[in-house]
């Protein structure tokens, strides 16, 4: 916090004036300390290494001194403001010293609000990102004028809540770049070190006119909504393993199983397969299950899982292609001369008993001599009946 406490001082004169210096023990983590009086005629003011004084006069800035050594302030850089000046003219005019630091602070940022972010796969998606940084004043002109004479502020906190606005301003402007070169929600957890990079390459853009430098980034961390990032996982258990949804269900299910003692692959637990070897029966299994069924009408799309209806050549989910429909049954053919089983077209032998099905050479009719398929019992030309064997 900035302090208003007395001002340290060194020595004095017969009109007031002393010498103000910035002591340690009121510095602690403040980047601003404004001297909690008027300053008066002959006021010494000490400068040193790591700061910067601005000298005020009626809201205005008169000088900026970086330089470190002590200064005497006079007529030509600050009034005589006196009970003197006061009763002869009637009007108190202010002249102020602000002091800065210019040594590196410690920050840290976090969302209050959610950055929508539009993914291809997961829609709209709410973020909200958390880190810290490292910062200084880079140009104390511009780090005043906009802080004291644009903000109104005049502490710490002040300036703390007002960086933190503007990181989770910048962090929400990068990803917006990011993810219109491609990113998605998949990538983030990855890339969260480039995005650090981007951040802080975009930082002197944007805090520049604020006379701040920001000179690293760390810790970024982006939150997602639980449901989110529980599918996320899901689709990188699923590349790990080189499955689709099916099979990774199956595989789960089969981990349940195989963990559930009461259940049906307890048998297998107590014989020494345990959970590792129920997740290698499921993905395998699942893996076989696709391999003999394989995609068709009425089955899980390979790709996503979503169970696709019959006849669809494309998954309604994912726009996958399903394959070439499944073949058509074979027609029903003449039932086996022997057993009368019935059979199919172009079977050569009876599935039954094995009896030839080729057929029998035509026969010739007695009266009309015309060939009658071995089949028939009366000739179709004549009428004749055919005699049997």
């Amino acid at each position: 916090m900035v302090t208003n406490a007395p001002i340290p001082a060194k020595g004095g004169s017969l009109i007031g004036a002393t010498t103000i210096n910035w002591e340690d023990v009121y510095k602690g983590p403040n980047v601003m300390w404004r001297v909690p009086r008027n300053i008066r005629f002959n006021d010494n003011i000490v400068v040193r290494q790591d700061e910067t004084a601005v000298f005020y006069r009626d809201g205005k800035v008169l000088a900026y001194i970086e330089r470190p050594d002590r200064y005497a302030l006079t007529s030509i850089n600050a009034p005589i403001v006196g009970n003197l000046v006061k009763e002869l003219s009637g009007v108190r005019q202010e002249a102020e010293v602000y002091y800065l630091q210019r040594r590196i602070f410690d920050g840290k940022f976090g969302s209050s609000e959610p950055y929508v972010f539009r993914d291809p796969d997961f829609g709209l998606v709410q973020l909200r990102v958390f880190g810290s940084y490292r910062w200084k004043v880079g140009a104390p002109d511009n780090f005043i004028n906009q802080f004291v004479g644009t903000f109104g502020a005049v502490t710490t906190p002040d300036v703390e809540a007002r960086l933190r606005e503007q990181m989770v301003l910048l962090v929400y402007n990068t990803l917006g770049r990011m993810k219109d070169q491609g990113m998605k929600v998949t990538d983030l957890a990855t890339s969260l070190t480039t995005i650090e990079q981007a951040v802080l390459g975009f930082a002197p853009q944007h805090f520049s006119p604020l006379g701040v430098e920001v000179s690293q980034i760390q810790g970024l961390s982006i939150n997602l909504p639980d449901e989110v990032q529980q599918a996320v996982d899901t689709r990188s258990k699923m590349g790990v393993l080189g499955v689709n949804y099916l099979q990774y269900q199956a595989g789960q299910a089969m981990t349940t199983a195989a963990a559930n003692p009461s259940g049906g692959a307890g048998a297998l637990a107590g014989a020494g397969v345990g959970l590792g070897a129920g997740l290698g029966i499921g993905y395998g299994m699942a893996g076989q299950m696709s391999g003999v069924y394989g995609p068709g009408p009425g089955q899980p799309c390979p790709k996503c899982g979503t169970l696709v209806p019959a006849g669809n050549r494309f998954c309604p989910g994912c726009g996958s292609p399903m394959g070439p429909a499944a073949a058509p049954a074979a027609a029903a053919g003449p039932p086996c001369p022997k057993c009368g089983q019935p059979t199919t077209v172009g079977v050569k032998f009876c599935p039954n008993c094995g009896a030839s099905l080729a057929p029998a050479p035509p026969r010739k009719c007695p009266k009309c001599n015309q060939d009658v398929p071995a089949t028939n019992k009366f000739c179709p030309n004549c009428g004749t009946a055919m005699p049997t064997s």
